[in-house]
């Protein structure tokens, strides 16, 4: 009988260890693939700032012609108030 149980508890000693073996291969799957999604959102990540960053240039480029053309267009927005226009619907 005891010798029974020890077999018992020799095989389940083996399973359990079989067992911690397949968990830490597992873990270290998922590690891996981690690891792989964390270094392409990391690619990602600096193609969007590079992108910002341009996007930020173009607008900085081109803010002061957008100021310009707000100026002109108050200009002729208080030159037509000014001279309302002869022609009229009839």
């Amino acid at each position: 009988m005891i010798g029974n149980f020890q077999n018992v508890a020799l095989v389940l000693a083996w399973i359990g260890m079989a067992c911690w073996g397949v968990c830490f291969w597992w873990m270290h799957r998922i590690s891996s693939r981690q690891e792989a999604m964390l270094k392409e959102m990391h690619e990602m990540m600096q193609r969007i700032e590079e992108l910002s960053k341009r996007e930020h240039d173009l607008i900085q480029e081109v803010h002061p012609a957008v100021g310009e053309i707000k100026e002109s267009v108050k200009d002729v927005a208080e030159a037509v108030s000014e001279h309302p226009s002869n022609s009229k619907s009839k």
